[in-house]
């Protein structure tokens, strides 16, 4: 295994730019995830690693080797596609072999290790089956055993469960993660998915328009978001415009005055609070932001309940209340009593 280090990696088609001033390092055996929307530039900083996209500027290291300008071929890379990119006409063998034939890799040993990369994903026995014979987990269980006969010092994963069911994706992403451990693989995986970023990273890498937005641990990035775009992508937040009024005070665009954790310099900013730190009813006594609302509008989702709130013409806030034995359903229209602690939110000035 090997660290990897992105220094000032940029990639620009023409004038636009789409991954823009990159600097990361992974160390060895760590598994990270980059994480962002749709464009933001984390699929091409995957391929850049990988050699498939040369980049624009910066450089690229794996190990003590510098790797930039070094054929995919030379990099001793393992991918894994989103699309598996399996061979219909290969058996399971012939595919996970494929990788070792084309790096000419003597005959003699290439079976022990196509056997071994099978038992390493749990397909031992697969090996004359087609993928048209296979499950969508089986399929990419194999794409992984092929990047893994290389025997890599990077493993790179393209939104490797994408294909695959919500059931069997909470299965798999599981069993990559506990072979990525046992193996000491270092990993970079591409996701839009936050849940499979969170239960399967060391340490994320939020992406937004090509720049990396934050960088940290799944509780870092959770508890301590750097600014609004990422408190909006990682879990889900109620944002409140206003006003910073003073130490630690904050007036809605409603009028609300709140107490919270803002610092001193007023001016225009926005509350951010996480659903599930706002307290109902009889939980929200002796809370120092206590306030009237009326639901607009409920949502049942099993362990919770997603209820939209309105505490003026200009306030809303998002709830999450949990699916307690005996707790009554929540209508339209009625009325209810919200709170929250000092510090429960942040606040952001406004272009943060």
């Amino acid at each position: 295994m090997a660290q990897l280090s992105l220094s000032h990696l940029k990639k620009a088609y023409g004038g636009l730019t789409v991954v823009d001033d990159v600097d990361l390092s992974v160390t060895d055996g760590e598994f990270l995830v980059l994480l962002g929307p749709s464009g933001c530039g984390k699929t091409t900083t995957l391929r850049m690693i990988a050699g498939f996209v040369p980049p624009s500027a910066g450089a690229i290291t794996i190990g003590d080797q510098d790797v930039t300008n070094l054929p995919p071929w030379k990099r001793h890379c393992g991918l894994v596609f989103q699309s598996y990119a399996l061979f219909p006409h290969m058996t399971v063998a012939q595919n996970v072999a494929f990788g070792l034939e084309m790096h000419k890799v003597p005959q003699a040993e290439r079976g022990p290790r196509v056997a071994e990369a099978l038992r390493l994903v749990r397909l031992g026995g697969f090996d004359e089956r087609y993928p048209r014979q296979l499950s969508g987990g089986q399929q990419q269980r194999v794409a992984l055993a092929r990047a893994l006969a290389m025997e890599p010092q990077v493993l790179l994963l393209d939104e490797p469960l994408s294909n695959l069911d919500a059931k069997l994706r909470l299965e798999v992403r599981i069993e990559i993660r506990e072979l990525q451990q046992k193996l000491g693989l270092t990993t970079v995986m591409v996701t839009h998915d936050q849940e499979e970023a969170l239960t399967m990273a060391d340490r994320l890498v939020v992406m937004e328009k090509g720049q990396v937005r934050q960088i940290g641990t799944q509780r870092e990035l959770y508890e301590r978001p750097a600014d609004r775009f990422v408190a909006g992508f990682i879990g889900r937040s109620a944002f409140v415009e206003g006003q910073v009024t003073g130490q630690g005070r904050f007036r809605t665009a409603g009028g609300l005055d709140v107490a919270c954790n803002a610092a001193a310099a007023t001016g225009p900013a926005t509350l951010a609070l996480r659903p599930e730190r706002i307290a109902v009813g009889s939980e929200a006594d002796g809370l120092p932001n206590r306030f009237p609302a009326r639901i607009e509008h409920a949502s049942y989702l099993g362990a919770l309940l997603d209820v939209q709130v309105a505490l003026n013409e200009q306030d809303r806030m998002l709830l999450q209340i949990p699916n307690k034995v005996g707790l009554a359903e929540p209508h339209v229209g009625e009325s209810i009593t919200i709170g929250w602690a000092e510090n429960a939110g942040l606040v952001y000035p406004q272009g943060a």
